[in-house]
């Protein structure tokens, strides 16, 4: 026990004595440090002051706090958010056809397929009449701008004074179709339509708010109505089809405004006359006045009056009878009937 407390303090003694002279290969940091060298403070110098006349310089974003991104900038977890679309600008036709003329609020562009759809487009509700009165467009038509409002102007200023004549006015206009995505008459593989433009529409018949209808089409209307009708769409419309233009027309009507060469128009709408309202069973009696019918004679009748005419001419002078002056019957000639 003795020889063993002994050697434990010689081992402490030589650590101590080691301690004062630091070793080269003391890399576990057993050795004592090594004492500081004090340290100077330098003076560094300060930046000369900024002269009035240098421009100012642009104001600088404050550091982030805590090296977190600011919440208004993207940062690594967080990505930029893709920037608005610009606004479309206002068409001048969406500014005219105000809420005094027609309801028609704005709709989206539509892109169908091929070359269906279109822009500055709007949903024709109803059309405002000069009295305020509101015409139900029945069902609402999707139409471009341009139309509509060619719509609106011939209800509000050919129409309306066609239904005043007839004593009422005008309550309804029956839509029979406005856009489809279609080719023309709904033929496979035909030219496109301008109802796949929205540049179109097809009408049936105006009603009116006593109760009367104006059948565009209708030949029991009067052919006077009819043609005031004729005119005004003619006038207004690049392409007027009805009856007489194709079988497909024959009970409304179809209005465009499509776009050809130098301006071309298409006006195919005939005005038939009215039915009568009861069809004729036997024909009409032969009026008084009326001269009298020639009798044609009959063949038999007239062969007989040939036949009599011959057996009483005389003979030829100069020339004696064959028989010595005796007469022979003389007999008819045979004809062949055709």
């Amino acid at each position: 026990m003795v020889t063993a407390a002994l050697g434990l303090s010689l081992v402490l003694t030589e650590r101590a004595e080691a301690r004062k002279h630091t070793s080269p290969l003391d890399i576990f940091g057993i050795a004592a440090p090594r004492p500081r060298v004090a340290v100077h403070p330098a003076k560094i110098p300060l930046p000369r002051p900024r002269p009035e006349e240098a421009p100012k310089a642009p104001d600088e974003a404050p550091p982030e706090a805590d090296g977190k991104p600011s919440p208004d900038k993207p940062g690594a977890d967080k990505p930029a958010e893709a920037a608005p679309p610009p606004q479309k600008p206002v068409s001048a036709c969406r500014l005219a056809l105000t809420e005094e003329i027609a309801i028609a609020p704005s709709i989206p562009d539509i892109r169908g397929p091929g070359a269906c759809g279109g822009e500055d487009l709007v949903r024709l509700e109803a059309i405002v009449l000069p009295d305020k009165r509101k015409v139900t467009v029945k069902p609402a038509a999707i139409l471009r701008c341009t139309m509509a409002s060619a719509i609106a102007d011939w209800l509000r200023k050919d129409m309306v004074p066609l239904a005043t004549s007839l004593g009422s006015t005008i309550g309804e206009l029956d839509n029979f179709d406005s856009f489809e995505c279609r080719g023309r008459n709904r033929v496979v593989g035909a030219m496109l339509s301008e109802h796949g433009k929205a540049n179109a529409i097809d009408i049936r018949a105006i009603k009116l708010t006593n109760g009367q209808s104006i059948g565009l089409t209708d030949r029991t209307m009067s052919r006077e109505v009819r043609e005031r009708v004729l005119h005004s769409v003619c006038a207004r419309f690049s392409t007027v089809l009805g009856p007489g233009s194709d079988w497909y027309h024959e009970d409304h009507i179809h209005l465009d405004l499509a776009q050809r060469r130098n301006d071309y128009r298409i006006c195919q709408l005939n005005v038939w006359d009215p039915l009568p309202q009861v069809a004729p069973l036997l024909p009409a009696e032969r009026p008084e006045e009326a001269p009298p019918r020639e009798v044609a004679a009959k063949p038999e009748a007239q062969e007989g009056a040939d036949d009599k005419a011959a057996e009483k001419a005389p003979a030829p002078a100069g020339k004696p009878a064959a028989d010595g002056g005796k007469s022979q019957p003389h007999k008819p000639a045979t004809k062949k009937r055709r």
